[in-house]
């Protein structure tokens, strides 16, 4: 009886396509309105074009991955410094996504606004439609000139569903180095 019920279950949380069942996947969403994923995207990578201190006309990129089953699109990602000497400016005019990978860029997409929080570090791109689950995304951003000053660079990506209130999935850091170009240094 136990496996029936199990049975009945599974059927009725499946639709069949093409003979195939697909589970159905749908956002939580709580009484007070805020909008979760159902399983939150991942943060697949995070490489900058540049590693020397100084260097204008840097992208960082971040690779962000859109599970099939994450129950709602991708409105926006913010991008936020945690840890660093010194506060990156970015060219936000510059700013880019595209389907795909950064060696491997599919379509371009459109982007709604993208505005900076100088007081908190916080960078926010918006897509504008949002991206659908079961995409792999890359954010290129464009810093005015990489930091002056060596180090390790904390930027943490949140990613948030559509919804007006939406809850923001942390996805980890993208951990930049950067490295003081010893070329124009003399060594006795």
């Amino acid at each position: 009886m136990r496996v029936a019920t199990l049975f009945g279950i599974t059927l009725s949380l499946a639709t069949c396509i093409g003979g195939v069942a697909v589970p159905l996947t749908q956002a939580v969403q709580l009484r007070d309105g805020i909008v979760y994923f159902v399983q939150p995207p991942k943060l697949v990578e995070a490489t900058t074009t540049y590693k020397d201190t100084n260097v204008w006309g840097a992208t960082y990129y971040f690779t962000i991955n859109v599970p099939e089953n994450a129950g709602e699109p991708l409105q926006k990602v913010t991008i936020a410094q945690r840890e660093g000497t010194e506060n990156i400016r970015y060219n936000l005019n510059d700013t880019c996504a595209f389907v795909g990978e950064r060696d491997r860029k599919e379509s371009r997409l459109t982007l709604g606004p993208v505005t900076d929080e100088r007081d908190t570090r916080t960078v926010t791109v918006n897509f504008d439609p949002p991206v659908t689950p079961g995409q792999t995304v890359t954010i290129a951003l464009r810093p005015v000139s990489n930091p002056s000053f060596s180090g390790v660079y904390l930027l943490g990506v949140t990613a948030f569903p559509v919804g007006e209130k939406s809850h923001g999935q942390f996805l980890g850091f993208g951990r930049f180095q950067f490295y003081s170009n010893r070329s124009n240094w003399w060594f006795p």
